[in-house]
């Protein structure tokens, strides 16, 4: 990676807005903001206030790193769907980070846990941060987890660890970024037959 590469990378995968811009090696501005809802009107002041504070500006970036989850089904599609439009319209890569290999990069030497709803977790696969982490309850994680099962990171953290995943990948990345969606919708569609339309 050179040493000069400037990388935003970005999360809304659960309650919050975080966002983190890497000079290289080197973190110059990092912010979250928790909120349960609202990311999508609040994720693009934030990341210009980032690159505000960082001292860059759009056209400065060499490429976006996105967390493209398991989460939260709208953030994910909040974020997915800046990073492509961003991309689309800056002419640089978005890189896709699965929230995995970022936990992964800030402890390689424990198994990570992502939370869900109703007292679940994402079971990352050991040494495989890549494979589709499997749905269970945390009680059950704990007893598979073949190390100890670190606790979430920070979302400002994490939101530095999908920059620096990114900054390995961005010059070989070929496809867009797209959703890691490890569970079914909670939402299901309607029973209801649709309306008749008249001529």
């Amino acid at each position: 990676m050179p040493s000069d590469a400037l990388i935003l990378g970005f999360d809304t995968s659960a309650a919050h807005c975080a966002a983190a811009l890497l000079l290289g090696d080197r973190v110059l501005a990092a912010r979250c903001v928790p909120m349960q809802r609202g990311q999508a009107e609040s994720l693009m002041p934030l990341l210009e206030e980032i690159l505000s504070e960082g001292r860059h500006v759009w056209g400065d970036l060499d490429a976006i790193g996105v967390g493209v989850g398991p989460g939260n089904f709208t953030g994910i599609r909040i974020a997915v769907s800046a990073a492509r439009g961003l991309a689309l319209g800056l002419e640089i890569p978005a890189v896709g980070v699965t929230g995995c290999e970022a936990r992964r990069l800030l402890d390689p030497a424990a198994d990570h846990a992502i939370p869900a709803p109703r007292d679940q977790v994402y079971l990352c696969t050991p040494g495989d941060p890549t494979a589709m982490p499997r749905l269970m309850p945390l009680a059950e994680a704990e007893g598979l987890a073949q190390r100890r099962l670190v606790a979430d990171p920070s979302p400002q953290g994490l939101a530095e660890a999908i920059a620096r995943v990114a900054a390995t990948r961005w010059r070989t990345t070929t496809h867009p970024p797209a959703p890691l969606y490890a569970r079914a919708a909670d939402a299901a569609p309607s029973r209801d037959l649709p309306p008749v339309l008249l001529d």
